[in-house]
Order: C-alpha cells, then structure tokens, then sequence
C-alpha cells in the first residue's frame, strides 16, 4: 500500500530498513496513478515473514467486512514481476491472468501469495491482487511487526481518504494485530515514523 515501498518492486533495489533486495520489474515505469480502494473482504495477518518478522498481511476476499487498499494502474507484465517477487520467484514469464479475470480466482500454487483475485472492476479495468489460497479461519494469526504496520498505515495515510484515526483502528483491529496493537499504538507508529 505504500507507493514509496511499491517502487522497489518495480524499479528493484533494497529498501530501507529491508534484508531483502528486489530485482525489480522488467518495465520500470511508475503506476500511472494510484487510488484508494475498499474492497469486500477482511484484512488479517498470519504466517510469519523473514522480511518484516512478523504476521503477513493476507486479504481474505469471501469474508466478511471491508478492506482498505490502494490500487496501482500497472501493467499485467508488471503485476506479473510483482507477484513473481512476493512469490520468490525470478521475474520473467507473464502471469496468464484469463482464469483470474473470468471467475475471480485463481490458485497459482499452495503457498502465500500465490492465489489470485479479482474482487471486482474500476473504471472499467480489473482490480487484480495476490493472497493466500486459505481463508483467514484456516491459520494461526500472527501479530505483523511495528514497521511492517507503519508501512501499510504509511499507505494508507497518504491515499488521502481516510484520517490517522481511521486508520489506526483498522489496522489494530485485523485478526493478528486485535489484541495485540491497540489504535492508540497504531497511531504513535504512524507518528514516531517507527
């Protein structure tokens, strides 16, 4: 969600903060634009990332509730070299997004991030992303790290619509962050920059 964060995807380099470095996209053009989205479904964390060492944020598109999302207008090539990053994949072949577009959903492989979804059209164009194959009642929550945190309220924040507060309590009340950050703390991180 954090345009500033999306960039080492598709330009490639290590962030900030990071131990990972990203190869980047083949096309390294920015998104033509970004906007903030709600989506049907609920945002929740689990397994646990090498990255960020903490809970993964997961969208789970047949719960219920509602997400909040930027969408990034990229091409299907760079959507193809993004997902194969999250993936641990070498970015290369084109994702064949037919399945995905026609009913919704398609289950790439078993891991994390490799399922497909199309939760619906924006202006015309499809609303695609990645999670996991499982539903968010199928897994152990794990409670995502500060700057991971930081990271997606940082996104948020910026898309202009939703206020600290909103946000705060969004975030702290995702299955993996409820009980575990409240949306005082969630604000303080937005704050400190922590």
């Amino acid at each position: 969600m954090d345009e500033r964060r999306l960039r080492y995807y598709i330009a490639g380099g290590t962030p900030p903060g990071s131990n990972r470095t990203y190869p980047g996209c083949r096309d390294g053009s920015p998104p033509e634009r970004s906007v903030a989205v709600e989506l049907p479904g609920t945002l929740y964390f689990a397994t646990r990332s090498p990255v960020w060492t903490g809970g993964r944020g997961f969208y789970d598109p047949d719960a219920g509730g509602q997400v909040l999302a930027r969408a990034h207008l990229i091409t299907a090539r760079q959507f193809s070299d993004i997902a194969a990053q999250e993936m641990y994949r070498t970015p290369g072949p084109d994702l064949d997004l037919g399945t995905v577009l026609d009913e919704g959903r398609d289950v790439l492989g078993p891991g994390r991030y490799e399922t497909l979804v199309c939760p619906g059209f924006l202006d015309g164009l499809p609303v695609v992303t990645f999670t996991a194959p499982w539903r968010m009642t199928d897994v152990a929550w794990v409670k995502p790290s500060a700057v991971y945190l930081r990271h997606l309220a940082s996104g948020l924040l910026s898309a202009g619509v939703w206020d600290a507060g909103d946000i705060a309590r969004y975030l702290s009340g995702a299955p993996g962050a409820a009980g575990a950050w409240t949306p005082d703390e969630t604000a303080r991180l937005m704050e400190s920059g922590a």
